[in-house]
């Protein structure tokens, strides 16, 4: 008996999807529920769950082929069954190019092809490893990122190689120099889907961006002073993005047109503010959303900050989590960045940057100058809804909130 394994619904207005990576082969043993296989959307990657248990079939599409909503992407056979050769998904990875097929068809001793995420054959290409001699301590022994690092490491610390052969330092040289090789990969859907929206942005908002900085040195003490017993209390770190969260949501309340979108000919107003966070993930920055992150308490927003985080390394947020945001916070600081012009994350109207916290000389209010932790805030706003002066006071907003947090206890 053969169970046949579809493409499942994968949101709304999403039709279809690209065979990211198979995480099993024919013939291998699956329980119910296990993934077996990593689908590419427009906003995420899902895992195709086995619906029983039994023996993976044939598989009917390569890695990077397109599938319907629907589609038949293999069965799950009664254990025992025989299982045909998997034709169809071999024979099309033989066109890859040379340095993408040694790490995303390479093949150990034994024969038994090694499958690598996109993420691990990233990194194999980029030390210039053979995945087939490192060992994998992933599930079914599967390579992780850790595994790959750890062989480049190993490799670093390794003795120099003798010269060259003669025969190998004769070898020509199509350019006729070494070392300028190069690397063609193809876009992921993701990629493909971020590239088009942030163009798309820049091309339909008269987008405009301004700046502001902030003294952090209340925010860092309030910080150091609680947060021990903070994380003894909520079991999680406090952060600095709990404050600039809930400082935004003081801010929207007193600059509605911020948390605003445009549909058609109309201003749509929200008395919610669902937050998204941008979010560092291996195919690129996602940005789940934080639900009504006014009601939420300092804990409440940490948590979900963190568990978002994780999720996204893992490659497990779904599509929901990140759809339906009304404003977006993006903290280029954690990657060094001392200021930039975020892009509004369409539909919303206004995206908040975050920079790093440099020690900077300050007029203080007595004529005095004194080293302080300064950041540089950037707001990118929709000219064609949001005025220069309600951008700005919005940035004054979420200043006067930061430089003295007793104002998001007591709302004002």
């Amino acid at each position: 008996m053969s169970i046949e394994v579809k493409v499942p619904v994968l949101g709304e207005s999403i039709s279809e999807a690209t065979i990211g990576e198979w995480l099993k082969k024919p013939g291998d043993t699956v329980a119910a529920d296990e993934p077996i296989a990593s689908l590419e959307t427009d906003k995420v990657a899902v895992e195709v769950p086995a619906p029983a248990a039994g023996v993976l079939g044939q598989l009917i599409f390569a890695e990077g082929d397109t599938v319907q909503v629907g589609s038949i992407l293999t069965t799950i056979e009664a254990s025992g069954a025989a299982v045909a050769a998997p034709q169809p998904a071999v024979a099309k990875s033989e066109a890859a190019p040379a340095p993408a097929a040694v790490a995303a068809a390479a093949s150990a001793p034994n024969g038994e092809p090694v499958s690598l995420s996109p993420a691990v054959r990233r990194l194999v290409l980029e030390h210039g490893l053979d995945p087939t001699s490192i060992k994998g301590t992933g599930k079914d022994g599967r390579l992780t990122k850790e595994d790959v690092l750890a062989a480049a490491a190993e490799a670093a610390k390794a003795p120099a190689a003798p010269a060259a052969a003669p025969v190998a330092a004769a070898a020509p040289v199509a350019s006729g120099t070494a070392g300028r090789e190069t690397e063609r990969v193809r876009m992921t859907r993701i990629r493909q889907t971020i590239a088009k929206r942030l163009k798309s942005a820049q091309e339909n908002a008269a987008m405009l961006t301004t700046f502001n900085d902030v003294d952090m040195t209340a925010v860092i003490e309030a910080r150091n002073k609680y947060k021990d017993l903070f994380e003894k209390k909520h079991g999680i770190r406090l952060g600095f993005m709990g404050f600039f969260a809930k400082a935004a949501c003081l801010a929207l309340k007193d600059v509605p047109s911020v948390n605003a979108q445009i549909e058609g000919d109309e201003i749509v107003y929200h008395n919610y503010a669902d937050i998204s966070v941008a979010v560092s993930a291996p195919n690129g920055l996602v940005v789940p959303v934080i639900r009504n992150a006014e009601s939420l308490s300092f804990a409440g927003i940490e948590k979900t900050i963190a568990d978002f985080g994780k999720r996204a390394k893992d490659g497990t947020l779904k599509m929901d989590e990140m759809m339906g945001g009304t404003f977006t916070i993006s903290n280029g600081g954690v990657f060094g960045s001392l200021m930039s012009t975020p892009i509004i994350n369409p539909p919303q109207s206004a995206v908040l940057g975050l920079h790093r916290i440099d020690q900077r000389p300050v007029v203080m209010p007595d004529g005095s100058i004194a080293a302080r932790p300064m950041m540089y805030l950037a707001l990118s706003y929709d000219h064609r809804l949001i005025d220069g002066r309600e951008a700005v006071t919005f940035l004054v907003r979420i200043k006067e909130a930061i430089e003295d947090p007793t104002r998001l206890l007591i709302d004002l």
